[in-house]
Formats: structure tokens, C-alpha cells, sequence
């Protein structure tokens, strides 16, 4: 078999997606430089909503080159410690679903199995306390990770809260400064060709004509590419997350600036707070069956800690994924490929991961059908995973009211049962590999919202007579470390603080 490399990739739409997707592939195919192509217009507004990561995007900056301090002071970001769920399980009960590692194993017992036993004798304290991100977020502290060794502070671990649309202008000099070249412009059409069906070329609104061997579908909900032009089909969710629709409004900061994001549950739905350097990010995330538009906004606005720095934005979106991210010779990254609600963040991280997936079966012109099969089967399990990790939040709560009445009601997706089953005799956590949230998320999470089993691990019992001792152990160093650590504002204003505006 003859390889036959890609010669040129057509993006069509910018924002976060189509500058991360540059910037990736102009990275890892320097041979394409000149041939990479993102086409975009001014006056489509991208959705530029999406400001809270999750710690892989930490990853995805260093493996780029991108100086950190520097991308922070571009992009008015913070730092990110982990979620606040306030109200979740009931009104006036907050838990934090931390990042980065909770206690410590014991005799190789993981430290969650050994917690458990102790709960359920009723001597074990919240998990948060056993948490340094936890402990940080509640008294907004930060730090790196510093190299001292058998230390909680060697382990903290951290994302970003930042401005998507300053992010996706940072990403743009970057990969323009490594030949990607941009178009303004509008699609008028698509062209398929006769024999197989890919696509053969696009063209612009002006009438200049764009032909690529690969195309990436960057154009949002509406998937322009991959559905307008391929019918590539959808998977509809709502039936498992009732909300199809967000307003979102950027305030002034009048507070401390925290270093978590803050997930508030309320009569339908659910409110995000973001804090920035120069404003905080707030959202509504509500069921259009159960409440009016202009109620969520006004429940919204009489909410915000400043004035709203702007009118506020309307979203409407159905949540699911396209039945292939990849069809033919296009690939469809962020919401072209599916959307799933804001509630841990993941919107940014699935950007990146269709793009790491992506780098490891990139094609040639050959397209071979295996390839896509495999993307298309990772992606989806992706989607999945991350799908019943928010279903669950909606599933374990007491919150009164007909929304949540019906969260709980809903039937849950297969995976998702079978996992809570599990759960459900002993406590017990299973995961694949591959899956985005670790078996300590999926614990915080379910702990929180108030998920019980019938017992405790028996391998608990492998750690001796009193494991509560090892416990008060760990609480006090993490109470002690936490201690040490500057307030987020502090930590900002010495490393990476935004210039003046």
C-alpha cells in the first residue's frame, strides 16, 4: 500500500475549537505549514461561554510551549482547584468535588475504601477535609505544586478559569505564527464528490473556492460540515439531562477571588460562577419545559454579586453527540461533535481529547474505514462516560420541586446503572482506563450528592483494627499544608497578574 500524507486541512469556524485545533495540528505537522487553513467570520458569534478546565488543560499548554503565566495575564484567568456543588443534595448543603489525589492509601488499601468503613461507623469526617485542593478552594488559597517530597503540596493539582475568546485569540497567534493561514469569510456551499461521498470543496460567500484532503468541523451546534452537508445524524440526551438552555452574563467582582468554580443548584436547574481577573462568568443552565426565558433571566441578573458587564446571552442547545465524529474526510471537534452541559467543565476538555485522539489516528488520503471506526468508538465511549457522571448529579438528590422530581424519576442509562449497582452493595468503584473521571471523582460526587451503599469494602479490613487514627493523621497535615499556602489573589498578583485595562 502506497502512503499517500495529507496535503492540506481545511477548519471551518474559529473560537476555541478551531484555534486549539490549529494550533495542535500546525504544531505536530510542521510539513503542513502553509497548508493548514482556518476559515472564519466576524459576524457569526462563537458561543465563547466556556471558561472553566479541568487539569488536562495544564498538559495540553506545556506540551504546546505555551508559557503559562503568560497565557494567564493574556486571558484574565485564575486558577481552578475544583467545583463547589452548592444546594445539590438539599438547600444549605455544599460539597467540593476536588482535583488532584484525597488522603492516602494504607497498607495498599486506597484511601476511600478505608474512609468508607469509617463512615459507615460514623467516625470519619467529610471527605473535603482530606482533600488539599478542597481545604485550599474553601479558603480561596493557591499554590504549584512545589518539589518537596512525601508532602500534599508536591501533589496539588490545578486547571484554569479563563476568557474563551481571549484564549482562542491567543491560540490564533500561535498557530498562525507556525503558517496557518486564516480566511474571513462565510460557506455558501459544500461540494461532495459523486463517488464516495467526501468532500470535495468548499465555497466561500465571495466565491473563492477552498478544496482540502481533510476537513475539520469547528462550526458549533449546528455542525455545518458534518450534518448540513454529510446528515451525519444526532444522538438526542435531554430525555437524561432535561436542560436545553443557558443565559450568561458577566458581572463585576465584588468579592474574594476564588479559586474553585461554583455550581449552584436552584429551582430548575443550576448557576455557574466563574471568577476572573477582571469580572466573574455567570450562568443559569435551566429546562425550557419547566421555566420561561425571560424568568431565567430575570432569576439570573437578581442574582449577580456587581452590574452585569453586558446584555446577557441566550443559548439554546440539545444535548448529545453526533452518531460519528468523523465521517468520511471530516472530523467534527467541540460542538460540532456534541455538547453536554457546563456542570463539570468539560467542554474544553473534549475539544482537546478529539484532538489527541485525532493526532493518534491521523489519516492519509486513504481514509481507511478501521481508523475512523476506532476514533468514532473512542469518542462516543468519551461522550458516554462523561454523559453519566452529570446524569448521576441530577439522579441522587432531594431537592423538592417537578424538575427534580423528574431527574430522579428519569431511567438511567445502562452504564451508568450498572455502575451505581456496583456501588450500591459495598461502595465499590470500577472504571476503564480511558475514562475522564477517576474512581475519587466519581466518589466525591457520589458521597456528596448523597449516594449510600449497603456496606463497606472488605478489603477495608486488611488495614487492621483502627484505620480512624490513620485518618486523623491525614486530616491534620492537610489542615496543616493548607494553612501554608497564600491566598489565590496573593499568588496571582506576585506571578502572573493581568495588566490594567
Amino acid at each position: 500500500m502506497t502512503n499517500q500524507p495529507i496535503r492540506s486541512v481545511a477548519i471551518v469556524g474559529g473560537g476555541t475549537a478551531g484555534w486549539m485545533a490549529a494550533a495542535t495540528l500546525s504544531q505536530s505537522f510542521p510539513h503542513l505549514n502553509g497548508s493548514i487553513r482556518l476559515i472564519e467570520s466576524e459576524e457569526i458569534g462563537t458561543v465563547g461561554v466556556g471558561e472553566a478546565t479541568i487539569p488536562p488543560i495544564i498538559e495540553y499548554l506545556r506540551t504546546h510551549g505555551i508559557d503559562e503565566n503568560e497565557l494567564i495575564r493574556k486571558t484574565q484567568a485564575t486558577f481552578k482547584l475544583g467545583i463547589e456543588f452548592k444546594d445539590w443534595r438539599r438547600a444549605g448543603h455544599s460539597y467540593i468535588h476536588p482535583f488532584g489525589p484525597t488522603g492516602a492509601p494504607l497498607r495498599g488499601v486506597p484511601f476511600y475504601t478505608y474512609w468508607h468503613k469509617c463512615a459507615h461507623a460514623g467516625t470519619a469526617a467529610p471527605l473535603d477535609v482530606y482533600s488539599l485542593q478542597a481545604m485550599a478552594a474553601r479558603d480561596a488559597r493557591f499554590a504549584r505544586p512545589t518539589p518537596r517530597q512525601h508532602s500534599p503540596l508536591a501533589t496539588l493539582v490545578y486547571a484554569l478559569h479563563l476568557d474563551a475568546k481571549r484564549f482562542a485569540t491567543y491560540l490564533r497567534g500561535y498557530a498562525e505564527a507556525r503558517g496557518v493561514r486564516r480566511t474571513e469569510g462565510k460557506v455558501r456551499s459544500v461540494a461532495l464528490r459523486g463517488e464516495d461521498g467526501f468532500i470535495d470543496s468548499l465555497t466561500l460567500e465571495s466565491g473563492e473556492r477552498i478544496g482540502a484532503d481533510l476537513y475539520i468541523d469547528c462550526t458549533g451546534f449546528r455542525g455545518l460540515l458534518i450534518e448540513g452537508a454529510l446528515h451525519t445524524g444526532y444522538e438526542d440526551w435531554t430525555h437524561w439531562l432535561p436542560c436545553d438552555r443557558a443565559i450568561a452574563v458577566a458581572c463585576e467582582r465584588t468579592g474574594p477571588l476564588s479559586s474553585h468554580t461554583l455550581a449552584k443548584a436552584r429551582d430548575v436547574g443550576w448557576q455557574w460562577r466563574i471568577p476572573l481577573q477582571n469580572r466573574v462568568g455567570n450562568g443559569y443552565v435551566y429546562s425550557s419545559q419547566f421555566m420561561a426565558d425571560d424568568a431565567a433571566e430575570t432569576a439570573l441578573l437578581g442574582s449577580l454579586e456587581g452590574r452585569p458587564l453586558r446584555e446577557p446571552l441566550r443559548l439554546r442547545f440539545t444535548t448529545g453527540r453526533r452518531r460519528k465524529s468523523w465521517n468520511r474526510n471530516c472530523v467534527a471537534i467541540g460542538l460540532s461533535a456534541g455538547f453536554l452541559e457546563p456542570l463539570e467543565s468539560t467542554g474544553i476538555h473534549l475539544i482537546q481529547r478529539g484532538l489527541f485522539v485525532l493526532l493518534k489516528l491521523f489519516p492519509d488520503r486513504n481514509f481507511h474505514p478501521r481508523d475512523i471506526e476506532e476514533y468514532n468508538r473512542q469518542l462516543a465511549f468519551d461522550y458516554e462516560r462523561a454523559r453519566d457522571f452529570l446524569v448521576a448529579h441530577y439522579h441522587f438528590t432531594e431537592r423538592d420541586g417537578p424538575f427534580w422530581a423528574q431527574c430522579r424519576a428519569t431511567e438511567l442509562p445502562e452504564s451508568l446503572r450498572e455502575r451505581l449497582e456496583l456501588f450500591a452493595n459495598y461502595g465499590r468503584l470500577m472504571r476503564d482506563e480511558n475514562e475522564l473521571f477517576s474512581v475519587q471523582s466519581w466518589f466525591h460526587m457520589l458521597i456528596g450528592q448523597g449516594a449510600r451503599s449497603a456496606g463497606y469494602d472488605p478489603f477495608a479490613d486488611s488495614v487492621g483494627p483502627n484505620p480512624q487514627a490513620a485518618l486523623d493523621d491525614v486530616r491534620a497535615v492537610i489542615a496543616s499544608c493548607a494553612a501554608t499556602l497564600p491566598t489565590h489573589e496573593q499568588f496571582i498578583r506576585q506571578h502572573c497578574r493581568a495588566a490594567a485595562e
